[in-house]
């Protein structure tokens, strides 16, 4: 299957990729609105701000998992595109090493630090009871959530986009229902809503084992490719860092944002935040799927040195995501009130909510440029522009402007940090991949 990548027609190909991609990506999101709206109808509001509060915590440990994740399958890509199985085949058993190794030390360390670490990400007042009963009991299927965050992109560099996808839908629909069976039929509250999460990243990460066992793995390695090795680890670290740094970021933005929401709106500006985040889970699935889709492509023609193929993947990828995040943006205009009021029927929810959404969402449109400059960056082996253009939005711009601009302008400096971050990110970003395809991007 891999060998496709340096033949096949590169839309017909990116599709092939990006439509699992997007598709997990959308059942995923799904789970995410569908948790949402079962803990706010059947717990209360507080319970959104205190699943807004805890999830960064769970999902920056298992970004550990899904940087060594991207991190390897980037150079496992390029390996294959030059012919070279011993070297995949290592990286993959280094992969699974580091990810188990990593992602149970950092949760013995969230549990040991558990409420000051909730307190830094907002769990103040009314929300800090709930925020405490579902991340005690979350934690601990986290490690597995991380080895599904691991294996997906690997899966898609192993040319099998079909399983990728599956490891995010199975956890996905196993959410669903049990949120039903421990939120509902036997009300157990946070407690409940943890349970169900925790079993289903169990699922997610049991169908990632299964997968690297069954015949459909190409890359069979033995218990020599589970030692470390210093050159390899240096360069997982390398390209993974990136997603780690950035959901680290993501997490201190969070931080911020959940103290000026606090501040300047209370509790209810932290649920609003929550509606609009699973929105952009939601409403961005496709363009994330066709980023998703990108990397593989764009990794195993660069290591085949096929300048001509990586510079198609890139404008064609582009092209493709810019169409449909104007297609979405189109859709959020039209009908933010009744996105809203899917999650909730708080009063002031309703009210508050759908002009902020509307706010959030303006810059939509030019997105995918800055996440293929990025993600191009990553794929290729440099790790320095990847890093810095991934971090240009939250990082360099969103961040400041969520702390200062609140100052000035309330709660709404929060909403239009979000539409300034996405325009100057992406303005940078297009000059400097413009830079490097017209000045590197030849062999």
């Amino acid at each position: 299957m891999t060998q496709k990548f340096g033949t096949e027609n590169i839309s017909k190909l990116l599709l092939k990729q990006a439509i699992p991609a997007s598709v997990g990506i959308l059942v995923m999101s799904l789970n995410m609105i569908v948790d949402t709206i079962f803990v706010g109808q059947w717990i209360g509001v507080m319970a959104i701000a205190a699943i807004t509060v805890v999830l960064p915590i769970a999902f920056f440990i298992s970004s550990i998992g899904m940087g060594i994740g991207i991190g390897g399958s980037s150079v496992i890509s390029r390996a294959l595109g030059k012919g070279d199985r011993a070297v995949a085949t290592t990286v993959f058993g280094n992969q699974i090493s580091l990810t188990l190794l990593l992602s149970f030390s950092f949760v013995f360390l969230g549990t040991f630090f558990c409420f000051p670490l909730l307190q830094i990400f907002g769990a103040k007042g009314a929300i800090s009871a709930p925020a405490t009963d579902y991340f005690h009991t979350i934690i601990w299927g986290v490690p597995l959530l991380a080895f599904a965050m691991m294996g997906n992109p690997l899966i898609r560099a192993m040319g099998k986009p079909n399983f990728a996808m599956y490891t995010l839908i199975l956890p996905a629909i196993s959410n669903i229902i049990l949120d039903i069976l421990f939120i509902k039929i036997y009300p157990l509250g946070m407690m409940g809503a943890g349970l169900a999460t925790a079993i289903s990243y169990g699922v997610s990460g049991g169908f990632v084992i299964f997968f690297f066992i069954s015949k459909h793995n190409e890359l069979r390695i033995t218990f020599r490719d589970l030692l470390l090795r210093k050159h390899l680890v240096r360069q997982i670290v390398a390209l993974g860092g990136i997603t780690v740094i950035r959901q680290g970021t993501i997490s201190l933005l969070i931080i911020i944002l959940n103290y000026s929401l606090f501040r300047y709106g209370g509790e209810t500006a932290i649920a609003v935040y929550g509606i609009i985040n699973r929105v952009m889970m939601f409403a961005l699935f496709p363009v994330l799927g066709v980023t998703q889709g990108f990397l593989p492509i764009a990794g195993y023609n660069y290591g085949a040195q096929d300048a001509q193929r990586v510079k198609e993947t890139i404008n064609t990828s582009i092209r493709f995501g810019t169409v449909i995040a104007s297609i979405i943006f189109i859709g959020i205009m039209l009908f933010p009130n009744q996105l809203v009021s899917v999650f909730t029927d708080d009063q002031n929810l309703l009210k508050a909510t759908p002009e902020a959404l509307i706010i959030a969402f303006l810059a939509t449109p030019v997105i995918t440029t800055q996440l293929i400059g990025a993600a191009y960056f990553q794929a290729v082996g440099k790790a320095f522009p990847a890093l810095v253009l991934t971090l240009l939005k939250q990082g360099v711009f969103l961040i400041p402007l969520v702390y200062l601009l609140p100052k000035y302008y309330g709660v709404m400096g929060v909403w239009i940090s979000f539409p300034i971050a996405d325009i100057l990110a992406t303005g940078i970003t297009y000059a400097y991949l413009k830079r490097e395809i017209k000045m590197h991007l030849h062999f």
